[in-house]
């Protein structure tokens, strides 16, 4: 698979399960609990696919700067995720956690599919791009089979991940 397909794809189940737990109303705790831990758990291995692989491999002095936020970036959300991880769904505060985290999901989403994806697209080319997503989708199946990525997200919130 393209790996920039699969990013998108990514993207786009991850908005998905944001729309399921916002309409899941204040007393259905228990789908926001279960969508929570759906959310991190997608949004880990996104995560550890982008800055072990993709990010590495679309390293350039033109994607630099993109790069350096866009692991900020992921910082920012580990630690919300990890924050979350902490959080009872009862508590006041568990709604607005998911909302701020959303946010930020939303616009790192922006910024890679409107600036970082289009220069990956240029600087590596189809082919490349195709092994890359191999190597992405490899990855990942093997994250999900370990099961519950989510609780790596705590040890990786002290600093961003190297480019």
């Amino acid at each position: 698979m393209h790996a920039i397909e699969l990013l998108e794809g990514q993207h786009r189940e991850v908005e998905e399960m944001f729309e399921q737990f916002e309409a899941a109303g204040e007393r259905a705790r228990a789908r926001k609990e279960q969508l929570c831990r759906k959310i991190g758990d997608a949004l880990a291995i996104h995560a550890a696919i982008e800055e072990k692989i993709f990010y590495p491999a679309t390293k350039s002095s033109r994607t630099e700067d993109e790069l350096r936020e866009a692991v900020e970036e992921h910082l920012a959300a580990k630690r919300v995720i990890a924050d979350l991880l902490d959080t009872e769904v009862a508590d006041e505060q568990f709604d607005a956690k998911m909302k701020v985290l959303k946010e930020m999901i939303e616009h790192h989403v922006q910024e890679e599919e409107g600036e970082l994806f289009p220069m990956a697209r240029k600087q590596l080319g189809s082919q490349r791009l195709e092994e890359l997503g191999e190597e992405m989708e490899e990855m990942a199946g093997q994250l999900e089979e370990q099961g519950d990525a989510r609780m790596q997200v705590k040890d990786e919130t002290d600093r961003a991940a190297p480019i």
